[in-house]
């Protein structure tokens, strides 16, 4: 395994990293809400009385952040080296996990995890190690 060094951005991951807590933490303590996508997007599909409007501005603020950084500079190329059928098949199972996992890497790994939350912990640590045996198997054993 080696790292691209050319396209190793520590300064730009730390800045990213500060920007997410950062956000997390306020939205926790101003809103006693915990910032997972997955129960934030779950709950507009069972929505209850006055918890649209948070829910809306949330999801539409992570569309447009992009967005609005595409007005200022070049948005970076994206580069997917799978087809559609695979990501079909990831996103199903992403999905399928978030709800046995009882929600997703945002919810447990950046929230949980700072909130010193066991289930956060069990929950991140399966994340990852599903993550590192998918990469291992695809690329050494399958050599996709």
């Amino acid at each position: 395994m080696t790292i691209d060094w050319e396209h190793f951005t520590p300064w730009a991951a730390l800045a990213g990293g500060v920007l997410i807590g950062t956000a997390a933490a306020m939205f926790v303590l101003l809103n006693g809400r915990v910032a997972g996508i997955s129960g934030v997007l779950g709950g507009l599909l069972r929505p209850s009385g006055g918890d649209v409007a948070w829910r809306v501005a949330f999801l539409l603020g992570l569309v447009g952040a992009p967005l609005a950084y595409a007005l200022f500079a070049a948005p970076p190329e994206p580069q997917i080296d799978a087809g559609c059928g695979a990501l079909v098949l990831a996103g199903l199972l992403v999905g399928i996990g978030t709800r046995y996992g009882a929600g997703c890497t945002s919810g447990h790994g950046v929230c949980g995890l700072s909130r010193l939350s066991p289930r956060s912990l069990v929950a991140t640590l399966v994340f990852m190690g599903a993550g590192f045996a998918t990469v291992f198997v695809a690329r050494h054993l399958l050599g996709t």
